[in-house]
């Protein structure tokens, strides 16, 4: 909110600088004989304070300025001139004076060191956040890349001693490498898409068994430890998405899971048809996520503390946005009997294949 009043135009905070003080004035003068002319004083103080911490220096100083001599004018006897025949009355009027001057420019000076201490934080954050994403991407680019360069010259310089055996292993070890280094650059380049906001959905009617289905598929040919479980619905309407980008989420979620949970455990998907959304679960039976970690999950490059090496943090933040790209929301909680649940609600369109028919 301060922020806000701070990026007025000037014309417009010296308007209201003056007009505050005004109008507090207004109302003072018709009950200072139950209040005082002393306490008109701290009324007046208080209220260039306020200002000093909503606006900017030449604004606060006008209205400081016109409350002293408001103050002054129509409230310490005698009343309607500048005069002051009470030497009491013309301290405090000095004193007040100067400490609305002084309180200006010291809230200013104050505030000018608070936005400096700020963007000092907000450059280091920076700087930590691409620190972070160098040394993931350092790993998981050069992890790949080494593997492919190791597999290629070990088939140049020992093509004719290689087993055929041997070849297709080493044929494998690239093949693989080759899927880690395009998922790391299709993660990056959907980050800068989420972040330049240039997501255009490309909106069409979707089986979202198949949908599910294709993903399971394609991670269960990376030769995973895990056990896959859904049992598809058939009374699930049809849902008018983005197909690639829910594809996307869940193949996120579900390698999340892989990652996150030990070898042969179990990760079960539902998909059902709630109050016109399309809701997804994913739940693994894992030993879950630290509760005060669950509400950085989706931040950009954040990964769990204490967690093996292995992606840059980006999987669950592009779930995020591809969600809400959908008008739909996504969360995270841990489920009491052991392991976590993904559920996701999008808010999209829904037909049933006979209404489909007759469009």
């Amino acid at each position: 909110m301060l922020l806000k009043t701070r990026n007025l135009n000037k014309p417009l905070q010296y308007f209201i600088s003056i007009g505050a003080v005004v109008l507090i004035s207004l109302s003072c003068f018709y009950s200072v004989h139950f209040i005082g002319y002393r306490v008109v004083a701290l009324i007046l103080l208080i209220t260039v304070s306020l200002l000093a911490m909503m606006f900017d220096i030449f604004p606060v100083l006008i209205a400081a300025i016109l409350s002293a001599l408001i103050w002054n004018f129509f409230f310490i006897p005698p009343l309607f001139t500048l005069h002051v025949d009470n030497a009491e009355d013309l301290l405090m009027f000095l004193m007040y004076f100067l400490i609305a001057i002084l309180n200006t420019v010291l809230t200013f000076k104050i505030r000018k060191a608070e936005t400096k201490a700020r963007d000092k934080e907000e450059k280091e954050n920076t700087i930590k956040l691409y620190n972070t994403l160098l040394n993931s991407l350092s790993h998981e680019l050069r992890t790949p890349i080494s593997a492919i360069f190791g597999a290629v010259d070990m088939l140049k310089e020992n093509k004719d001693k290689l087993s055929p055996e041997n070849q297709i292993e080493l044929i494998n070890e690239i093949d693989k490498a080759s899927i880690r280094l395009n998922r790391q650059v299709e993660n990056l380049l959907n980050m800068s898409r989420i972040e330049t906001g240039v997501i255009k959905l490309k909106l069409d009617w979707n089986d979202i068994n198949e949908l599910i289905f294709n993903v399971i598929q394609k991670i269960s040919s990376y030769d995973i430890q895990h056990k896959i479980e859904f049992l598809p619905s058939d009374n699930l309407p049809l849902f008018k998405l983005d197909a690639v980008l829910i594809e996307e989420v869940l193949y996120n979620i579900i390698q999340n899971a892989i990652q996150h949970t030990a070898e042969n455990s179990i990760i079960k998907i539902n998909a059902m048809y709630d109050k016109d959304n399309c809701v997804i679960c994913i739940a693994d039976n894992g030993k879950g996520f630290p509760e005060t970690e669950i509400k950085y999950i989706f931040d950009k490059f954040y990964r769990l503390p204490q967690t093996k090496t292995g992606g840059t943090g980006l999987g669950l933040s592009i779930v995020k946005g591809f969600v809400e790209a959908h008008n739909g929301k996504v969360k995270l909680e841990n489920i009491e009997c052991g392991g976590a649940k993904f559920t996701i609600e999008l808010a999209v369109e829904t037909s049933f294949i006979n209404n489909l028919k007759n469009e």
